[in-house]
């Protein structure tokens, strides 16, 4: 559920406020990329990595997209937009902690909030079981999917299930809204953008981070059936962070658990370190 207050172009206003004729382009077309991120007491994580994959977006798709002017995107403009946000809502504040999410179409830069999900610290506690598969629903180097692009509906409607979304080789890509790492022959494994897969924020950090409970942190081709013999798994994504897989297509993992709060753990000590 998005809250009332919202921001176009760094201007506080409301919802209901918003008119369909700024933002035609991305609403009929999907022409247009957003970006998600985790607002904690007020303080936006890794908000320059996030502008930084907008601008990416945008650039490799010059024509399709219209930009909205650079100095919209610049990360000084950008949290003073959203410090006026959450200080005009009553329902946020200053300190809030919950979502941001920031839209870039129609040469405007839309941001919207939202809480966290409820059952987010039982979803870390607890873990979440992968059950399923979506066999081929992407192409080797399809590059609409390394771009967080507004015609989102193809990962929208496997939220519910969460399947594991391998490509035409039978590879695994990624989870609809994740980057999925597992442990397997001695190390973090991940997808490589190639195969394809979005460029997360939480992924890119895990990558730069390197080595994690000893294990070296790689992007390698992960066939789907070596899935059966990997021994953890978590995926990640900048809201969540890292989420463990306790149960991945019928196997028991019981580190899972532990490893996905060790990634939680660099994550939010990157954050920290990166203000």
């Amino acid at each position: 559920m998005n809250l009332p207050t919202v921001c176009v172009d760094g201007v506080v206003q409301r919802w209901e406020d918003l008119r369909l004729q700024d933002f035609a382009q991305g609403f009929f077309f999907g022409a247009g990329f957003f970006t998600t991120f985790r607002i904690d007491a007020g303080r936006p994580l890794f908000l320059a990595r996030h502008l930084a994959r907008l601008r990416a977006s945008l650039a490799a798709f010059p024509t399709a997209v219209r930009a909205p002017e650079p100095a919209l995107l610049h990360e000084d403009a950008v949290r003073d937009s959203l410090r006026r946000g959450l200080e005009a809502d009553p329902l946020m504040g200053a300190r809030f902690t919950g979502v941001g999410k920031l839209a870039v179409s129609d040469g405007h830069v839309l941001c919207t909030f939202r809480p966290l999900a409820p059952d987010l610290e039982a979803l870390h506690r607890e873990g979440r079981t992968l059950d399923s598969v979506e066999a081929g629903a992407y192409r080797r180097a399809e590059r609409t999917v390394n771009h967080k692009g507004l015609a989102w509906f193809r990962q929208h409607a496997l939220l519910p299930r969460l399947p594991v979304i391998t490509n035409e080789a039978d590879e695994v890509c990624e989870l609809p809204t994740a980057n999925l790492f597992v442990q397997f022959d001695g190390a973090l494994v991940t997808p490589p953008l190639a195969a394809p897969c979005l460029p997360g924020i939480a992924r890119a950090v895990l990558l730069e981070v390197g080595p994690l409970e000893g294990l070296p942190v790689v992007e390698r081709a992960l066939p789907l059936a070596d899935l059966s013999r990997v021994q953890a798994c978590f995926f990640s994504n900048a809201v969540a962070l890292a989420v463990g897989v306790p149960h991945l297509l019928g196997r028991a993992l019981p580190d899972s658990l532990r490893l996905a709060e060790r990634a939680r753990a660099v994550l939010e000590a990157r954050a920290l370190h990166e203000g």
